[in-house]
């Protein structure tokens, strides 16, 4: 169709209702202006319940300061990914994280717009998997390892022949009779969890909860309630809760990539280690815990305090037991040690039989860069298992974006180079992420939403 038929606004609206994101815009007057469906379905309304009336109207439970759409008109600043807790006009409690900003034209303003994420369902899953680390504490099994503590690795199960993984574990061992806080960092894949687990598993605090939680995966308030609970009454339908901190009491508590915690929470995480009392969202009393603080990182811990990701006295409180785990390219005897019991995992989950791999399949894997570690030897092991008809795993069972073009072979057009490039550097980014989106998008420096649209359409 000729562009001399389409209607600017009809494009921008068009544009605004692809987004997956909740778009609400009102007027100066607070008359609801524009409401895209992925908003309607966040607030459970319709959009002829709110297009074209005032927003109080139709979500009576705001008011002119808890609104963050008209505290913006009111003093024409942004307000960014501010969590946001109302009720619609049917009663449902409804959770957003907002980021609200100004509307000008000429000069004048002419109205706000609200980009809010739904994270009702996500809060609502965090809090139910608290309520079941809550009841599996009391769960005492002498039999067995049981989720009642979370332990699942021991160094046993470490498997090295690196002399310098050796020592770390010995001294991982040396860290378990302590209390102190413990910080493992290194390259995604190396198995820093499987080490904490195992200091945690190798203490006297073994029979006690251990509880982890990813950092970068939940905004900065759903990560500070849940890591301090909530009291009744703090926010819109908040019920007395224990968050994370108390339920590891006596135990340990794993906080993965720390980096990604927001300054400000670390300032309050830095205060529990510092004197052990915690205090529920909206509580007043303050609670004693003893809790063993481990923490983790995939960057280098200097450098993220240099960059103010990572607070300095936070960094410093952490540093009394800390472990650099090499990647698996600097431990390359481990290679044909775990590619060995990796084939003998999945031997037994899959049913097959094989046998080991060749001599140039355990060259190509020796000489490879790994940057995915561990984690993407495993991965790569399970394709191979999968896919090859014979009893020995060789060069042609690699994944597509792991085989190198030989110099006989056609050289592609540019585009059709493009989207291999593209394609082998997603697929390697999920890889390395556990097929985890957001953090692959990070990885890759692109938004979510792109990232997405791209595995949709190469892979």
């Amino acid at each position: 169709m000729p562009s001399e038929f389409f209607n600017t606004s009809e494009v921008l609206e068009a544009i605004l209702e692809t987004i997956d994101e909740g778009i609400h815009v009102i007027d100066p007057k607070g008359m609801t202006i524009f409401y895209n469906g992925v908003a309607a379905n966040h607030d459970g309304m319709k959009r002829s319940e709110v297009i074209g009336k005032p927003l109080l109207e139709a979500f009576p439970s705001l008011n002119h300061k808890s609104s963050t759409l008209l505290r913006v008109i009111k003093s024409e600043k942004p307000i960014y990914n501010y969590s946001q807790s109302y009720v619609n006009a049917h009663g449902r409690i409804i959770e957003t994280l907002n980021t609200t900003l100004p509307i000008y034209v000429d000069g004048f303003m002419i109205g706000a717009i609200e980009i809010a994420k739904d994270y009702s369902s996500l809060k609502q899953l965090s809090e139910r998997l608290a309520d079941l680390e809550s009841s599996l504490k009391t769960i005492k099994s002498p039999e067995r390892k049981t989720p009642a503590n979370g332990g699942l690795y021991s160094f046993t199960e470490i498997l090295t022949k690196d002399n310098g993984f050796k020592g770390l574990i010995s001294q991982g061992k040396k860290a378990a009779r302590s209390s102190s806080s413990v910080l493992v960092y290194g390259e995604s894949g190396v198995g820093k969890e499987l080490f904490v687990q195992s200091i945690h598993q190798d203490s006297s605090r073994s029979k006690e909860p251990f509880i982890a939680q990813n950092c970068a995966a939940l905004p900065e308030s759903l990560l500070e309630s849940l890591l301090f609970g909530t009291a009744k009454g703090s926010y819109t339908g908040a019920i007395e809760r224990q968050g994370l901190f108390e339920l590891a009491n006596g135990g340990t508590l794993f906080l993965d990539e720390l980096q990604s915690m927001p300054i400000d929470l670390q300032a309050k995480l830095l205060r529990v280690l510092e004197d052990g009392f915690i205090r529920r969202i909206g509580g007043t009393k303050s609670v004693q815990v003893d809790v063993r603080i481990m923490a983790a990182m995939n960057m280098d811990p200097k450098k993220e305090v240099s960059e103010n990701r990572l607070r300095p006295d936070l960094f410093y409180r952490l540093n009394v037991l800390s472990y650099e785990l090499p990647p698996l390219r600097e431990r390359i005897d481990d290679i044909e040690l775990l590619s060995q019991h990796f084939i003998s995992i999945f031997n037994s989950k899959l049913g097959r039989s094989i046998k080991g791999m060749d001599e140039k399949t355990e060259a190509f894997f020796r000489k490879y860069h790994w940057p995915g570690n561990v984690r993407e030897l495993k991965h790569t092991i399970e394709f191979m298992m999968n896919h090859t008809e014979n009893d020995v795993l060789n060069l042609e069972d690699l994944p597509q974006f792991l085989k190198k073009p030989t110099p006989s072979e056609k050289i592609l057009p540019l585009r059709e180079a493009m989207i291999e490039m593209e394609t082998k550097l997603i697929t390697e980014a999920l890889l390395q992420t556990n097929g985890n989106v957001f953090q692959a998008s990070k990885l890759l420096q692109i938004p979510r939403q792109t990232l997405q649209y791209k595995i949709k359409k190469h892979i």
